[in-house]
């Protein structure tokens, strides 16, 4: 009988925790639109895969009148997986308890399961929905807070680290999100601020909605906070399941391999005249990323943020991939600060976790101007610059048509330890375009000529002179900085024969306790 009571006793104890808050608050959570903490995790997981740890645990507080509200697992819920039968460690705050504020014992769980992450090489996955500190708590919350903080930092580059934001995300919060590696957001209740709306209107005078200062298309268009937006949370958990399957465990890990169906050796005709023929018509880079990858599939990162870039994951030959692409059909692809920023911060975290990187590159130059100087375009063009080249896992570079100045350079060029360089026929590698360099190369010659025709007639023919002598790939080549000159219909067999043939490469930068990377 005193086992039955005992086993009763279990049962009841675990329905309270599942309850969180209670009936009435996961009501409320429900007609927000919001799921709560375990259905989050239900539907992220592999059915049935969820292990909790902490179910029973409740905070120490006895300021305020807490003593009295104690709910079991004091606002998170924690624990391990899977995803595609790959283990993986996940929290997620249950705004249902306190709105989900953390306190001591709340951040106590949160960093026992990434210590285990940590400790088993697998990713950890943590979805946010809390109110912030929980005030009653003071410095022990803060504390907390640093203490998860530490662990973000110990394991970056070390596991991947996902964050997914489906609700407010506010004060010290933010900052846990920020250091991990991706940050997931939704249309309609995710917000991330440091300081709210109230504060901002107190200190400023400037009146602001929470979606204006905070809200997904914020950060995933200006800020470049967020990596994806996603319509709800069950899409957002669903690509967080998609991310997953490009990435390795851990960083001795090599990306997960699956099976190819899509033959090796298709041509790609459409890619033959994609190039338009005036240099200074758009096309869209995301149509040769599709037309080369696996079953014609890829998956944006940041896709809204700094356009004129575009960083994401492909595979070939069932081998995930990291390809970084200028953009010609937004601001013709020009690097400036932001597209700098987006690239380097994707080359390192391929680079950190064994992804190869093939970058496709179409660049007149960076931005000028000086909005773009005074904010230190300097500074974030050397993040990508230094990015490619402290990278040492296999890169293949295509040009596709234009790479000029300093931005040839920066793209992942044969210079910056570029291992298989392409370049297709129609590609001009030069200091500068035709028309720029003729101006400065014969100005003086220009000047002195009156009659306009004629005047017109030798740009015409000292472009032409140029465009023979730099404004085409077999310049480059003849010094070996091109290591070939491909058709572009089979780009798809190029990339992955090099990829197959950059396997077992082995680069060993100098050893350092780390490098002092333009930030």
């Amino acid at each position: 009988m005193e086992s039955t009571n005992q086993l009763k006793t279990l049962l009841d104890k675990r329905a309270e925790a599942k309850l969180g808050g209670g009936q009435k608050r996961i009501d409320t959570q429900h007609a927000k639109g919001k799921l709560t903490a375990r259905e989050r995790i239900e539907l992220l997981l592999d059915e049935n895969s969820f292990e909790e740890f902490d179910m029973f645990v409740t905070h120490r507080s006895t300021n305020f009148g807490l003593e009295e509200q104690k709910y079991l697992g004091d606002g998170v819920v924690t624990g391990f997986g899977t995803i595609d039968a790959r283990l993986v460690y996940v929290f997620s705050q249950d705004f249902t308890v306190f709105g989900g504020s953390l306190s001591e014992t709340f951040a106590q769980k949160i960093c026992k399961v990434m210590d285990m992450a940590l400790k088993m090489g697998a990713p950890i996955i943590g979805i946010n929905d809390s109110g912030g500190a929980r005030i009653q708590e003071g410095v022990t919350s803060l504390a907390g807070y640093a203490e998860v903080f530490q662990r973000n930092i110990m394991a970056s580059g070390v596991i991947p680290q996902i964050s997914a934001v489906f609700g407010p995300c506010a004060g010290g919060a933010v900052y846990s999100p920020a250091l991990t590696d991706f940050i997931m957001m939704t249309k309609k209740n995710s917000y991330m601020f440091v300081t709210g709306p109230k504060v901002v209107k107190t200190v400023t005078g400037e009146v602001v909605t929470d979606e204006e200062l905070g809200g997904a298309m914020v950060h995933g268009t200006k800020s470049g906070v967020t990596h994806f937006i996603a319509e709800d949370e069950q899409e957002g958990l669903l690509l967080i399941r998609k991310l997953l399957s490009y990435l390795p465990q851990n960083n001795l890990e090599e990306p997960p391999l699956s099976v190819c169906l899509d033959p090796i050796d298709r041509f790609e005709d459409s890619l033959n005249t994609i190039i338009p023929e005036n240099p200074n018509k758009p096309y869209d880079v995301k149509d040769v990323i599709h037309a080369i990858a696996d079953e014609n599939e890829f998956f944006e990162v940041h896709r809204h943020y700094a356009p004129n870039i575009v960083v994401g994951y492909a595979k070939f030959n069932g081998q995930p991939v990291g390809i970084v692409a200028n953009q010609p059909s937004y601001l013709a692809g020009v690097l400036d600060s932001n597209a700098s920023r987006k690239a380097a911060r994707f080359v390192r975290f391929c680079d950190a976790f064994n992804i190869p990187l093939v970058t496709l590159v179409d660049v007149p130059g960076f931005l000028p101007g000086t909005t773009q100087e005074y904010g230190g375009i300097i500074i974030h063009g050397a993040k990508l610059l230094f990015a490619y080249g402290e990278a040492t896992v296999p890169k293949v570079t295509i040009i596709l048509r234009k790479a000029y100045g300093g931005a040839y350079d920066v793209m992942s060029s044969k210079h910056l330890r570029g291992d298989i360089n392409y370049a297709w026929p129609n590609a001009e590698i030069a200091v500068m375009g035709p028309k720029g360099a003729i101006e400065i190369l014969y100005q003086k010659e220009y000047m002195q000529i009156e009659n306009s025709e004629e005047r017109a007639q030798f740009i015409a023919d000292k472009t032409e002179e140029y465009k023979l002598k730099f404004a085409n790939p077999y310049n480059a080549a003849s010094y070996g900085y091109i290591d070939d000159i491909i058709e572009p219909r089979n780009t798809r067999f190029r990339i992955i024969r090099a990829l197959q043939s950059l396997a077992t490469k082995k680069v060993v930068n100098p050893p350092k306790k780390h490098s002092n990377l333009p930030l």
